[in-house]
């Protein structure tokens, strides 16, 4: 048996401990042999994507807001996860009724005239009508990945949500000029979440011809947004599954329902020549297993190994520790990554518990309002290749 499928043995262990929790002696029946006879054998499709030389990716914003408290205390007095996210009434949207009384279509309707171009000038008619204007951050990533024969390509993963924080984010890493000098080919968007999503006019500013790459989910309101943004170049769904982008990269759209009233999410995938697999994610709402045993089943990868992975690992986004999530802490150091970049809604506790358990985390400088150097944050980069 290889070590990838030992790996794998172990990984189902790990889900059930999580998953079902009180088989046996819970911890020690989910990682002992007797757990195996409730596996079946997975069938790996081993889908062709190419091969890459490297990848690279900067961090232009992790912090999607600055204070957990705030956050949660919004969404509370909203009426909880579940609650539509433009109801919120939080920037860009605010329609100045107070919390819980938002609405897309008022809260645009504020701005739309000034939407690309005069991002100071909405911001401040947005601030003045919204909840916690001064909360909102954001999440964006540039991805450049090189090919073969040596030709690099560009690629925005997200756009961040305050068009203050991200436009000064953007300006401090070079990308309002990539932008609008064309070098940045494609805007990816991971899912719909605010934070992620509703920056979108900070990109647009500069290159309103960008192609637009979202999953398949998104509702009306962001579908609307896109228009009202002033996009003006191809916007492309993808359906869920795997969907080749260039020679060694593709991305993976999840079909699922995530909080605040948002569905599907879109990650992707590298494979890096003589390395492996490098998984990067937005939020990974999907979770890091299923995250994990998809690239297992559904590509085709270097040496048969999972090489790095960065991003969001959505498993203690509000540093709200649960027990439970040890067991996810223990699965991600099976699969042997030799390089983990964490950020975002990973959790800073999380990121401590990988670094304490000798996982190859890649530590960051905590420049720019970022928490902690054990995120990988605001300006730092990570190579892979």
């Amino acid at each position: 048996m290889s070590d990838n499928m030992k790996r794998r043995d172990f990984l189902k262990g790990a889900a059930t401990g999580v998953g079902v929790g009180l088989l046996g002696a819970m911890g020690l029946y989910s990682y002992s042999p007797l757990r195996k006879q409730h596996f079946t054998q997975v069938e790996r499709k081993g889908a062709d994507i190419g091969m890459c030389k490297s990848v690279k990716v900067t961090n232009i914003s992790e912090t999607s807001w600055f204070d957990n408290g705030n956050l949660m205390g919004d969404i509370k007095g909203a009426g909880g996860l579940l609650v539509n996210q433009y109801d919120y009434n939080w920037p860009p949207f605010g329609n100045g009724k107070g919390l819980g009384k938002g609405s897309y279509e008022e809260g645009i309707a504020q701005i739309k005239h000034l939407l690309p171009g005069r991002l100071d000038e909405a911001w401040e008619i947005i601030k003045a009508n919204s909840v916690h204007p001064e909360n909102a951050g954001g999440y964006a990533a540039l991805v450049e990945v090189e090919e073969m024969s040596g030709q690099k390509h560009k690629f925005l993963l997200d756009v961040g949500w305050s068009y203050k924080w991200c436009d000064e984010c953007f300006k401090r890493e070079g990308i309002d000029k990539m932008l609008e000098n064309k070098e940045i080919e494609a805007l990816f968007f991971s899912h719909e979440h605010f934070d992620h999503f509703w920056g979108l006019p900070v990109a647009l500013k500069y290159d309103p011809e960008i192609t637009i790459y979202i999953p398949e989910g998104f509702y009306p309101e962001g579908l609307q947004y896109i228009k009202d943004c002033g996009h003006k170049g191809k916007l492309i769904t993808i359906k869920p599954g795997l969907n080749k982008v260039m020679p060694g990269m593709a991305s993976y759209v999840f079909a699922i329902p995530i909080i605040c009233r948002v569905y599907g999410e879109q990650s992707l995938y590298f494979n890096v020549a003589d390395k492996g697999l490098v998984s990067v994610t937005g939020c990974c709402h999907q979770g890091i297993i299923r995250f994990a045993e998809t690239a297992y089943t559904e590509i085709k990868y270097e040496n048969d190994k999972c090489y790095g992975i960065y991003g969001g690992l959505h498993i203690s986004p509000f540093e709200d520790w649960d027990p439970k999530y040890d067991d996810l802490v223990i699965t991600l150091g099976d699969y042997g990554f030799e390089r983990i970049g964490c950020n975002h809604c990973t959790g800073v506790l999380c990121a401590k518990k990988f670094i304490a358990a000798g996982y190859p985390v890649v530590e960051g400088t905590a420049r720019f309002r970022s928490k902690d150097k054990a995120y990988l944050g605001n300006g730092d980069v990570i190579t892979f290749g």
